[in-house]
């Protein structure tokens, strides 16, 4: 049977080099791909989404996205690649020659192969912002705090899917991470660009005067507290994983307060009472604190639109 066709070189993949590519052990391309995989009970689960479930070393389970599937639907879904592409990624990553007219197993019985991150691209922009501006603004993101991301280079709206991309910049101000968001809440869309480095995530430069960080799980969520608050040293994990803010600290040693502002669920209400136990052994104050109302912050912020 005949499914789909890829390229260069152009042909069509068969049933079973799809079946091949979905054959994929996820723990080792997870690994490859720079995730700290970890073994949690019956599943395994990274360090970097530990929403994420991956049973029988195949299947995958995302709660915090309500998603799942396949190894071909991972990297689809995290990676933003085409069905075709990412058959064509897990193929070659198992050993098969892509190039044939049928998949020939180069070495099946190997150590999964030690990869580095795929090379960090952004996706080209769009000639205007238009539509990352009304979907944020129909989210209760105030115009002006809008502009001021787009103007600081963190925001942007992206050439072919309209999405959101929130850009995260190192200490260098070069930009190493990106989450993709769609505009359209019918179709609801997220991931990280490929190679993104999760150390860094999504971020707001700390003001030397200013001894705090802001802590969220969004970076909606941080937009939609500047809209309410104002504007701060701060930092969106894009997740539960603490990487981007043990990184943030390092940039900014100056900082001695961490304000933990995660979402008002069950895994977010556990994640800050872990955080906060462990940042306070490090010698830090940390606060933390839950919207008042709604799930999380935005959710707060568009209740309080609508009661104004």
């Amino acid at each position: 049977m005949v499914a789909y066709t890829t390229g260069p070189p152009y042909r069509h993949f068969t049933a079973s080099e799809i079946d091949a590519a979905n054959d994929t052990d996820l723990p080792d391309l997870l690994a490859s791909l720079g995730y700290q995989v970890r073994r949690v009970g019956s599943y395994y689960s990274t360090r970097e989404m530990d929403s994420l479930r991956i049973k029988d070393r195949r299947i995958w389970f995302r709660n915090s996205e309500n998603t799942g599937g396949d190894a071909v639907a991972f990297v689809q879904h995290f990676h933003g690649m085409s069905f075709p592409e990412a058959v064509r990624y897990l193929l070659a990553f198992n050993g098969y020659s892509v190039d044939s007219p049928a998949p020939i197993p180069r070495q099946r019985s190997r150590p999964p192969p030690q990869r580095g991150r795929p090379a960090f691209v952004l996706p080209p922009p769009n000639g205007d912002n238009e539509r990352v501006r009304a979907y944020l603004r129909g989210r209760g993101i105030a115009p002006g705090v809008i502009d001021d991301f787009i103007n600081m280079g963190l925001l942007y709206e992206d050439a072919k899917h309209h999405n959101c991309v929130f850009v995260g910049r190192d200490g260098a101000g070069k930009p190493v991470f990106a989450a993709k968001r769609g505009t359209c809440d019918s179709v609801p869309f997220r991931g990280d660009v490929a190679g993104s480095d999760k150390r860094i995530a999504f971020r707001v430069p700390c003001n030397p005067a200013l001894d705090r960080v802001a802590a969220f799980e969004a970076p909606i969520d941080l937009m939609s507290w500047f809209t309410l608050h104002g504007q701060c040293g701060a930092v969106a994990l894009c997740g539960l994983y603490d990487g981007p803010l043990e990184t943030y600290l390092a940039d900014y040693p100056h900082i001695r307060r961490i304000l933990l502002y995660l979402d008002a669920d069950g895994p977010g209400r556990e994640a800050a009472g872990k955080l906060r136990e462990k940042y306070r052994g490090l010698g830090y104050g940390v606060e933390k604190q839950f919207p008042p109302s709604g799930k999380d912050w935005n959710e707060f912020l568009q209740q309080r639109v609508k009661e104004r």
